[in-house]
């Protein structure tokens, strides 16, 4: 039976089913997926009935995906011919990119060898080898597994819940990057790579620079934290989904989750160390983060570590500093941009923090969100023990306290910093962790769906990269929220929302991926969580709740 594809605005009859990939325009490569009907595909995606067809570049999320996706595809096939028995394992870095680095330390790290790989990724992609998805059984896969030395694959085979399984074959190299690829090896061509010790930097094209590939921004802070929680992951065996799985059967998930929940306390005892020290000086304890970070959680108990030490700190709300929203700076769609530093009364907050800290009484505002605007709030006067704290995406901004000295502040970054992996060349998401969490969070609290949290989590994203991330490198502290145990903790809440998602909808694909991510997980009984746990912000019933 045949079928029409509207092809940007152009109708075509076809009589057998037909690759997006032998339809789209020839010559340069400009497009890297398409969006059929609503849902963006992959070019290997074979249509079969009407539906409307636009090429999709990447500034396209989901392409980006799969653009990332093949990278790492041709990283490892490009390293396993040139060394095909030692071992790689790739992680998120710093700016953006996937870091390249050598398990056995059986070859030295050096521009001799980022000259080596580069030269091979070029070849690669010069020859526009094939890709091709092929499908086995766990057997089979098993075998191709053990015949490469792959046993960081074979490993997770076991927590598979299908009987059958794909990899991707090119030239005779076999691998799988656990989503959609480039069709062929040609479309993999903007990348840029740089040597950063101990191992290897690649940048790539992202949907945030419209496509472009990002300037690169070394962020020594970062890299620092997720090189820390590597090396715990490691000697902790939590730097991977088996390794999880496997304390979660052998040692019981009381004692995982306690362990996880024991780095938290050390690093809030270090904290409370390094305030304690400089208290005399310290008088704005500010607190920032990306969304669903554990920052509200953190924050009271960061409060209590410091009462245990006889500092009494006085918690004020920058959400109370909110303009009235006719005064608030608009976005892209005219709409209030409440993400905006631009949002708050700068001068108020700068004022009313510089009275506090010089002795004076003030009256507080509250903001009142069902009026839209400001009423009068608490009274309050601060003693010398008493330090300030503030907590909210934009409390790092010097804009925001530019009265205040610069040493009368001690700024936190909190977010987490995951360094967990699928197998050696499949790192987790650290944004998509985040995303888990406030999916769970919003239907409990709010009672949305997963869609209504996937819908504005790109704009939740653009003002992270706008307000928040920069502000990372100048903290004084930075709290690693990741619980290693956190998935296992939140895979039965999250299952049932993601699916109910329609396999239509413009956003499966980030569902998909998710679901496709954390099925491996085994599941924790979360009753084993403490009361005052980060998890229990989102998964509920944490003693902070009102």
């Amino acid at each position: 039976m045949s079928f029409t594809l509207l092809i940007e605005g152009e109708q075509k009859i076809y009589d057998a089913p037909v690759r997006l990939l032998d339809i789209m325009p020839k010559g340069e490569h400009k497009y890297y997926a398409a969006r059929v009907d609503r849902r963006v595909r992959p070019l290997t995606y074979e249509v079969n009935h009407d539906a409307i067809v636009t090429w999709v570049d990447l500034s396209d999320r989901e392409t980006c995906q799969f653009y990332e996706n093949s990278l790492r595809y041709l990283i490892c096939m490009a390293f396993y011919r040139l060394y095909p028995k030692t071992k790689i394992r790739l992680s998120y870095n710093v700016s953006r990119s996937i870091f390249l680095e050598i398990l056995d330390k059986s070859i030295p790290v050096n521009s001799k060898l980022v000259e080596e790989i580069k030269a091979e990724m070029e070849k690669i992609v010069k020859a526009d080898y094939p890709i091709e998805l092929k499908r086995c059984s766990k057997d089979e896969i098993k075998k191709i597994y053990e015949e490469e030395g792959y046993e960081d694959k074979i490993e997770i085979l076991p927590y598979r819940p299908e009987e059958t399984c794909h990899y991707h074959e090119c030239d005779g190299y076999k691998n799988y990057m656990y989503g959609a690829l480039m069709p062929s090896t040609g479309f993999i061509e903007k990348w840029q790579m740089r040597l950063y010790l101990p191992g290897i930097l690649f940048q790539y094209p992202r949907y945030e620079t419209k496509g472009e590939i990002p300037v690169f921004e070394d962020a020594p802070t970062f890299g620092k934290v997720l090189k820390e929680m590597h090396i715990w992951g490691r000697i902790a065996g939590a730097d991977s989904i088996a390794g999880i799985n496997h304390h979660i059967e052998q040692d019981g998930s009381t004692d995982f989750i306690n362990m996880c929940e024991a780095r938290h306390n050390k690093m809030l005892v270090e904290l409370g160390d390094q305030i304690e020290e400089n208290i005399d000086n310290i008088r704005l304890i500010c607190i920032a983060g990306p969304s669903s970070s554990g920052k509200t959680t953190f924050s009271n108990r960061l409060r209590t570590e410091l009462l245990s030490r006889g500092i009494k700190p006085i918690r004020i709300s920058i959400d109370d500093y909110y303009l009235p929203r006719d005064k608030a700076p608009k976005d892209e769609n005219g709409q209030p941009d409440l993400e905006s530093i631009y949002a708050l009364d700068i001068e108020l907050f700068n004022q009313n923090m510089s009275d506090l800290i010089s002795g004076l009484e003030v009256e507080l505002p509250k903001f009142d969100f069902i009026l839209g605007r400001r009423v009068k709030g608490r009274k309050l006067k601060v003693g010398h023990d008493e330090p300030i704290i503030i907590e909210g995406i934009h409390a790092l901004n010097e804009e925001l306290t530019h009265l205040i000295p610069k040493h009368q502040k001690y700024k936190i970054y909190i977010a987490p910093q995951a360094q967990i992996n699928i197998d050696n060349h499949n790192p987790l998401s650290l944004t998509d962790l985040r995303l888990l969490r406030r999916i769970i969070r919003d239907n409990r609290t709010r009672n949305a769906s997963a869609i209504d949290t996937i819908k504005m989590w790109p704009s939740v994203r653009m003002g992270e990269f706008k307000w928040i991330y920069d502000t990372q490198e100048g903290a004084n502290f930075v709290f690693n929220s990741l619980l290693s145990y956190e998935i296992s903790a939140m895979k039965k809440y999250a299952v049932p929302l993601l699916n109910n998602v329609d396999r239509n909808s413009e956003f499966y694909p980030m569902v998909e991926r998710l679901i496709r991510t954390y099925k491996f997980f085994e599941n924790i009984d979360d009753k084993f969580v403490p009361c005052n746990s980060l998890m229990r912000e989102f998964i509920g019933g944490s003693c902070y709740e009102e």
